[in-house]
């Protein structure tokens, strides 16, 4: 399962496997150390990294930096089992930094406001859309070489003060909620030894424009003649069988990486224009594809029922019957993310999509049953809001119809083609 944390689930592992699976992993140059314990879970960046042509600086080398960082230094250990750190270098994917409790934002500063001008990391803390809050942005802007130093400074303040007796309170957030940013930055900048770089709003300029389809299909890099490929997996599962033939796919088309995405699926980038055809031939042959219905292209859940004690309901196989349903009836002329998450901790971040849905057990008969409560108007990045509840229990079988109503009234009434979903249920 590709996950929206931009990494690898690989489930259904019987016990006798697991110090097997783990080694195995580490012998590759790959981690999961920490991931379902006390340490960050791991680190997101822009999947696009060093070959977009929106971007303002390549992502790669300072979220590997923090990796480490992390991973080698037993001090910043005895964390919540989820404290997610984002970089985004402006690239045409989001990376939905503004949900992490620590996001560094690539933007570019302009001349005449005290520091120096060019491309710096701007600071948003606390971002945990589950309990209702965006990273809110600090006004403290970062040389990019020294994020680890201040990720680090901010860590650390959050173990000497945040609250873990409490399960559903043990985030960033709560302790900003308590102290405020001015105080929390001036803990920071105590533990930095050095005061910190501010910059008014207006110092900013514009971040380049996402992209919500640039995770599927050809696009072109800033490379001459080379593409990303993004290809689309049906609700986020990849056999071991598929992922094997993607290598060889990476390896004889592409530059050999295979890059993911927190949007649940996998890019295979450097592909010369002239083996764009074969390469879309080849990923077809494997049973996957490249081209997605609006609906599919913009469709996240999370583990579901299957996989997860939390979940009041089986996300994916739900998600797959809304979209079978949907793209059958519906003809979408622009995207419409729809997220269904299992359970409160919101690992599919059902309050920022156009249409989110949250697992409930509903009540029929004697009986309680699978079913869903369903949010509109999420969004994220310069759109960012939480979606509003609409509807409540409802039967995990008559989503897809509701949504399939949803989804026509917005296109009768909408007030032109230009007029997102996002516009029309705000």
């Amino acid at each position: 399962h590709v996950t929206t944390r931009a990494n690898l689930q690989m489930r259904e592992i019987e016990p006798k496997n697991a110090v097997n699976i783990v080694e195995a992993i580490q012998d590759l140059g790959l981690c999961s150390r920490g991931s379902g314990a006390d340490n960050i879970r791991n680190v997101t960046g822009t999947p696009t990294a060093g070959i977009d042509p929106n971007e303002l600086i390549d992502t790669r080398p300072y979220a590997r930096e923090w990796h480490f960082h992390i991973l080698n230094e037993r001090a910043l250990y005895g964390l919540p089992r989820k404290f997610n750190v984002g970089f985004d270098g402006a690239g045409r994917i989001a990376v939905l930094e503004d949900t992490n409790d620590i996001g560094f934002q690539a933007v570019e500063v302009k001349p005449g406001f005290g520091a120096e001008p060019g491309v710096w990391f701007r600071l948003a803390l606390g971002g945990i859309t589950g309990h209702k809050d965006f990273a809110r942005d600090t006004g403290v802007i970062v040389r990019p070489d020294e994020a680890t130093q201040v990720a680090d400074a901010i860590v650390r303040v959050y173990i000497a003060h945040g609250d873990r007796t409490d399960r559903n309170k043990a985030r960033l957030k709560y302790v900003l909620d308590a102290w405020g940013l001015e105080k929390y930055i001036a803990h920071v900048e105590e533990a930095l030894g050095r005061k910190l770089t501010k910059v008014p709003a207006d110092a900013i300029l514009p971040r380049p424009d996402f992209d919500r389809s640039a995770h599927i299909g050809v696009h072109s890099q800033k490379q001459q003649g080379l593409n990303w490929i993004g290809v689309v997996l049906p609700v986020a599962r990849v056999t071991a069988a598929q992922m094997r033939s993607l290598a060889r796919i990476a390896q004889e088309f592409g530059d050999g990486d295979i890059r993911l995405t927190v949007w649940q699926n996998l890019l295979i980038s450097g592909v010369p224009d002239e083996k764009v055809a074969a390469t879309e031939a080849a990923i077809d042959a494997l049973g996957l594809t490249t081209k997605a219905s609006p609906i599919r292209a913009g469709l996240i859940a999370c583990t579901g029922n299957v996989g997860c004690r939390f979940s009041a309901s089986d996300t994916k196989r739900h998600a797959e019957d809304i979209a079978r349903w949907c793209e059958a009836r519906v003809v979408l002329d622009g995207p419409v993310n729809i997220h269904l998450t299992g359970c409160h901790h919101s690992c599919a971040q059902h309050y920022i999509g156009d249409i989110g849905l949250l697992a409930c057990k509903v009540e029929e008969g004697e009986e309680q049953i699978e079913g869903y409560h369903i949010y509109v108007g999420g969004g994220f990045g310069p759109h960012a809001a939480l979606g509003r509840e609409i509807y409540r229990n409802v039967k995990a079988q008559d989503a897809p119809r509701v949504i399939e109503r949803m989804l026509k009234a917005y296109l009768g009434h909408r007030a032109s083609r230009d007029e997102t979903f996002l516009a029309f249920s705000r």
